[in-house]
């Protein structure tokens, strides 16, 4: 990545052990509950899928790039508007606990890329809140999140 593009950088502490994060991520019937509403199929390399969210009635396409069992998820994406690549990284942190880190990248280093780029931040932090709530407590964030 040069200077003239910049990309989304979060990251957040689960206290689950990697592998029970890793699939909470790839199992559409996991990620049903916290995050999309529909996937066509399970995370796995090469793939091809569709997410859809009715709450926003939107859905994207999302190519799967490259999935390392309990470590490693990216994939490309339309998410902000431009095609980018997500990469999910899982770090064992002890016996229970995975820390989560997601990029994104990446945009122009302009107003429009920026202002995307932000929407991406705030898209991927409310991913990580919703994953620990449903993790560690069995909680649904989403529900209700979007009031029209």
């Amino acid at each position: 990545m040069s200077e003239e593009r910049i990309k989304t950088k979060v990251q957040m502490g689960i206290l689950k052990p990697a592998h029970e994060v890793f699939e909470a991520i790839v199992d559409p019937d996991k990620m049903n509950k916290y995050f999309i509403t529909t996937s066509t199929g399970r995370i796995e390399s090469g793939k091809t899928l569709t997410w859809s969210w009715e709450d926003y009635d939107v859905s994207h396409e999302v190519k799967v790039q490259n999935v390392e069992k309990d470590k490693l998820i990216s994939f490309k994406w339309e998410g902000s508007g431009d095609e980018c690549l997500v990469v999910i990284s899982l770090e064992p942190k002890g016996e229970n606990s995975t820390l989560v880190k997601i990029t994104e990248s990446d945009w122009l280093a302009d107003f429009p890329g920026a202002a995307k780029c932000m929407g991406q931040v705030e898209g991927w932090t409310n991913f990580l809140c919703c994953l620990k709530a449903y993790l560690e407590y069995g909680v649904n964030l989403r529900v209700g999140g979007v009031i029209k």
